[in-house]
């Protein structure tokens, strides 16, 4: 189970790293990246939209991202250390 489940959270991790990159660059609909980011996007909200609502607000700064980054990082390490 341990062998299957450490990829799929380091998988996990890169998208919500790749995420957090995204939005900082502009991109545009028509860019060729935009199917790749709204794909990300898409599959990252449903678990940021609710740790979104959970947190206070810092003055324009999402930091929701982080905190999916530490849960994983809580998880995934003492299945990691078993193996």
């Amino acid at each position: 189970m341990a062998f299957i489940l450490v990829p799929l959270l380091q998988l996990a991790s890169i998208v919500f790293i790749a995420r957090a990159l995204l939005s900082w660059l502009p991109i545009s609909p028509d860019s060729p990246f935009a199917p790749a980011r709204n794909f990300i996007y898409g599959i990252t909200e449903p678990v940021l939209a609710p740790i979104r609502q959970m947190m206070p607000r810092m003055g324009g700064i999402d930091l929701s991202v982080f905190v999916v980054l530490a849960l994983i990082s809580f998880v995934l390490t003492p299945i990691a250390l078993r193996l």
